[in-house]
């Protein structure tokens, strides 16, 4: 089996002294693309910014685990080290192009200097690259345009691009079309992937559509109120769900159906970062919790040849 490219391990993070994330655990292979899914404040954003040592910008840090990148422990690097990586080996792509470009700087601007901060050599060249390898056509006015000129979906290839400058070995994509119309979205996804097979590259996908999963990603892992419920192979997570979580996201997802079919919904909320439920986190709104759920969180559990689940009432795979 291939070796793993990032290998997460027990990961917890907490914000302003409050535990966001718990324990969370997986990995990307080389080439490979890794989905994230949940509801908002699962903790997707906050297990990224964890990757890309971001998290100490909103007052944020890793209480425990490991980040193992190619054979290093990106948490146990020095503010240098973790520069050498960030944005040359790891990249990221936010929700909002928006946030990640500079109002008052020009792209092409924004693409040279980070191309010569990254890579150097012939920058005019490698930005002309990037705009081809992104699919902008009229490179020269998409180079003199501020980002408020373009249209949502040209920033965020802009976005992309910018990923790319360093030529990085996994790109982590954060929601990257929120706000998007549908085709400008498909179009995104669209040239990910293609660049993913083109460019050799791993992806961690970070999304709220198990629809784009299902097309996009090889493995998925769902997040809830701060930690892994279920994770596996993409089909089989989202064909055969071993949490009920995971089943409640799939019974909603939209069908392409004419008839209108009713999907059951979760009761109540999901609960508030340091205030979680004892036991399960998920019960108070399981509709097959028991009287042990309530009582110790559930680890993951090998539910299938290539599926885990943290349920108590799973069932179990023996080899």
């Amino acid at each position: 089996m291939t070796a793993e490219l990032l290998n997460i391990r027990e990961l917890a993070v907490s914000v302003s002294g409050v535990e966001v994330v718990s324990d969370v655990s997986f990995g990307v292979r080389p080439g490979e693309a890794v989905g994230i899914v949940g509801e908002t404040g699962s903790g997707k954003t906050m297990t990224c910014r964890a990757v890309i040592g971001t998290i100490v910008r909103i007052g944020g840090r890793v209480d425990r685990g490991t980040v193992i990148f190619d054979g290093k422990d990106l948490l146990g690097l020095s503010r240098a080290e973790t520069r050498a990586i960030r944005g040359r080996r790891i990249s990221y792509i936010p929700q909002s192009s928006l946030s990640s470009l500079d109002p008052l700087m020009k792209v092409g601007r924004q693409l040279e200097e980070t191309v010569r901060t990254l890579v150097g050599g012939d920058v005019d060249a490698r930005v002309d690259g990037l705009l081809d390898a992104v699919q902008l056509g009229d490179k020269s006015r998409i180079r003199r345009s501020y980002p408020h000129e373009l249209s949502g979906g040209m920033r965020q290839r802009v976005a992309i691009a910018l990923a790319l400058a360093g030529q990085a070995d996994l790109i982590i994509a954060d929601e990257p079309t929120t706000a998007l119309d549908v085709t400008t979205q498909r179009e995104i996804l669209e040239l990910l992937g293609e660049l993913r097979r083109t460019r050799g590259m791993s992806l961690i996908l970070v999304t709220h559509d198990l629809g784009v999963v299902e097309e996009t990603c090889d493995r998925l892992m769902v997040m809830y109120a701060g930690i892994t419920v279920e994770s596996g192979s993409t089909a089989r997570v989202l064909h055969e769900p071993a949490h009920p979580y995971t089943r409640a996201l799939v019974s909603a997802r939209l069908t392409r159906s004419t008839e209108r079919v009713a999907t059951p919904a979760l009761k109540g909320p999901s609960g508030e970062a340091g205030h979680w439920p004892t036991g399960c986190r998920f019960a108070p709104r399981c509709p097959i919790a028991e009287n042990d759920c309530t009582k110790e969180q559930p680890s993951l559990r090998r539910t299938s040849p290539d599926g885990w689940a943290a349920c108590f009432l799973a069932g179990e795979y023996a080899d």
